[in-house]
């Protein structure tokens, strides 16, 4: 096992990993709209869910693999109205890979985020 971390992603939060490298996967925490620098973007979910992705961008890439790779997604929204707008960027960040999915709506995410992903990757 593996413990992944990188200056390009915000830093833990809290007691976990960015990420977890173990045969030949890798699993990611939730990554939320912080900078690397760890302040939080904008109340705005198109530029909230473009820092996630980002951030996903980055820890995969410490991690050896990409989105391109990415077996399993979870999404959480702070509202199910803004489901089609991150559904608009997801498509975008995934091109034609078409991962397995869920997302849901929560009532709060970490720092009133409005959007929190996290992936599950082939990695090296």
């Amino acid at each position: 096992m593996e413990f992944v971390a990188t200056n390009k992603a915000p830093a833990a939060i809290g007691p976990y990993s960015q990420a977890v490298k173990v045969n030949g996967m890798v699993y990611t925490s939730g990554q939320i709209a912080l900078r690397p620098d760890g302040t939080m973007v904008e109340d705005d979910v198109v530029l909230q869910t473009e820092q996630v992705f980002e951030n996903l961008r980055n820890v995969l890439a410490e991690a050896g693999s990409s989105l391109d790779r990415v077996v399993k997604v979870m999404a959480f929204v702070a509202d199910i109205n803004d489901f089609v707008t991150v559904n608009e960027i997801y498509a975008k960040a995934f091109g034609d890979h078409k991962p397995a999915r869920s997302l849901v709506a929560a009532k709060t995410l970490p720092k009133n985020a409005l959007v929190e992903i996290e992936v599950i990757a082939l990695c090296d």
